[in-house]
């Protein structure tokens, strides 16, 4: 393919993160063939919302459209694995939005056949590219701040804070088991392990439902919008909070809160690393600086600097310093990582992006963590000896 320009890309679903996904294509380059709402009225109203040319009517006539050499789903989370499977089956390269699947048998499966195809497959866990979290993680694989030991931070929302607020991700059967944790706390998840370079291997999870009935609307609802209009009482059966102790593969210990239900928290993800010699710290709501804290020396802030940061963290930067790069600039910088391996027609031999295989991995995390939470114990994520269990991008 070799330009990035003579890419044709489709995007499955226009809610708010669909219209992200082709807002940032279009900053990076990449044609926009077309989009797939859940409806064809839904696909035709939104393409021309967002200046989208196309709307297809269905998945079908998107997988037979020869100008779309890669596909990005962003649909409820019950149709990523069907959707992401005919995407391979069709030839085209994915991109897939998190949690991968509603189970981590379903995401091994389609890690499995997403690396017997030799198609670029990512999952969007986009928060990895904001750079000063791909320095973070140089900084870390560096050793400067010594060995990892403990591990700690947080997700917070508020957008479900009401019983009248209400989303397709509260419904199990289409989100999954887990909400809060599926939802936001795989991003941190994700992002910790992907930080440090230490997958966790054992949780202490406790799950608390605040709401235990909500009202549905009869109408549909746009994710972070209100309901209006007439409502039904729903049983919730999905957390609104979660708390989780952490054991890291080289002995460190983590804690992390995760919550929907936080008021005034819109969209709050903070974490701190410390080490045996020093340690790191970075808050989503301040993203172009980082926290340096030493012992025996003053703290120190990092301004996201492109001169002062390493190559990933040079590589996610689009802005010179001084120019805050903020969430949609991450979808940016996390595609330009994934399409340089589209143009070339096959995934590279260590992908610096989140691949299936990631979000496989991050699903094993979930599992044990409902598992912990059903058995009041601490459970080990149970990771099969395959090659899709580790990702080169660690």
């Amino acid at each position: 393919m070799g330009n990035i320009a003579d890419i044709g890309a489709a995007v499955i679903g226009t809610g708010f993160i669909g219209t992200v996904h082709v807002e940032a294509l279009r900053r990076i380059g990449v044609q926009v063939r077309g989009v797939l709402g859940s409806t064809p009225a839904r696909g035709r109203a939104r393409a021309t919302a967002i200046g989208v040319a196309h709307a297809y009517h269905g998945l079908e006539a998107l997988l037979d459209d020869p100008t779309v050499d890669i596909v990005h789903v962003t649909s409820p989370n019950d149709l990523h694995v069907p959707m992401a499977k005919a995407v391979l089956a069709a030839g085209k390269h994915v991109v897939c939005e998190k949690p991968l699947a509603m189970t981590a048998s379903e995401s091994g499966e389609l890690a499995r056949l997403a690396a017997a195809s030799g198609l670029v497959n990512a999952v969007n866990f986009n928060i990895r590219f904001y750079p000063l979290n791909q320095h973070a993680h140089e900084v870390v694989a560096a050793g400067d701040v010594g060995d990892v030991r403990l591990v700690t931070g947080r997700y917070f929302q508020d957008w479900l804070l009401l019983e009248t607020d209400w989303n397709w991700r509260l419904q199990p059967e289409r989100g999954g088991a887990l909400r809060a944790v599926g939802d936001i706390g795989s991003h941190w998840l994700d992002l910790m392990s992907f930080v440090t370079g230490q997958r966790i291997v054992s949780v202490m999870a406790d799950l608390a439902t605040f709401i235990p009935t909500r009202r549905e609307p009869t109408g549909p609802v746009e994710t972070f919008s209100k309901a209006v209009g007439e409502t039904v009482e729903r049983e919730i059966g999905t957390e609104d909070t979660a708390t989780i102790l952490l054991r890291f593969e080289n002995g460190a210990r983590g804690a992390v809160s995760i919550s929907q239900i936080s008021p005034g928290r819109k969209n709050s993800l903070q974490w701190e690393v410390d080490g045996s010699q020093g340690a790191i710290a970075w808050d989503s709501e301040q993203p172009d600086q980082i926290w340096l804290g030493h012992r025996e020396r003053p703290n120190e802030i990092l301004l996201k600097n492109p001169a002062l940061m390493g190559p990933l963290g040079q590589g996610a930067a689009a802005l010179p310093a001084g120019h805050v790069e903020g969430f949609a600039d991450t979808f940016a910088a996390l595609f330009r990582a994934i399409y340089a391996d589209v143009a070339t027609g096959a995934p590279a031999a260590k992908p610096i992006y989140p691949t299936f295989a990631d979000g496989h991995d991050e699903m094993l995390v979930n599992d044990a963590v409902a598992e912990s939470a059903r058995s009041g114990r601490w459970v080990e994520v149970a990771r099969e000896a395959t090659p899709t269990a580790a990702s080169a991008a660690r």
